[in-house]
């Protein structure tokens, strides 16, 4: 279901991501590990912002009809390792438990989701899995100061 690009040296529990993307799709999802200089380059195509960041998302535009059919994944994540290793530190968590917390909000990204533009949608549906995952609770505080 996940079809994992380690470019970095960064540990992943990979069963513990398969449960989260399981939770929220049965379709495969690429995941990309990368380094910062790959990451800004991204984030300055695709977004217009010349700077590197934690998550980057890209949804596979198909038609909604042709998804089930022909099994097209639902897109690929890309993860910045700097951040998953800074934040861990910083907030006193695992490596693995904010790869984690990273995945579902690129997850939920993937799914439609856009906190940017929404009424607290995401917010609310990344608390849920944070809690039924039993991870910390970082995230929700990170994702409130927005």
């Amino acid at each position: 279901m996940i079809d994992l690009d380690n470019q970095t040296t960064l540990a992943v529990d990979i069963e513990a991501l398969e449960k989260i993307a399981q939770t929220l799709s049965t379709q495969e999802v690429e995941l990309i590990i990368t380094d910062d200089a790959t990451m800004q380059e991204l984030n300055a195509e695709h977004r217009g912002k010349d700077s590197t960041t934690d998550v980057l998302s890209f949804p596979i535009e198909a038609p909604f009809t042709e998804q089930p059919i022909f099994d097209i994944p639902l897109g690929s994540i890309i993860i910045a390792e700097s951040f998953v290793k800074e934040k861990a530190a910083d907030l006193g968590h695992t490596i693995q438990d904010e790869l984690s917390l990273l995945f579902i909000h690129g997850m939920l990204h993937l799914l439609g989701f856009d906190h940017e533009n929404d009424d607290g949608e995401m917010r609310a549906r990344e608390k849920e899995l944070i809690e039924q995952f039993d991870l910390p609770k970082s995230l929700i505080v990170r994702t409130e100061e927005y």
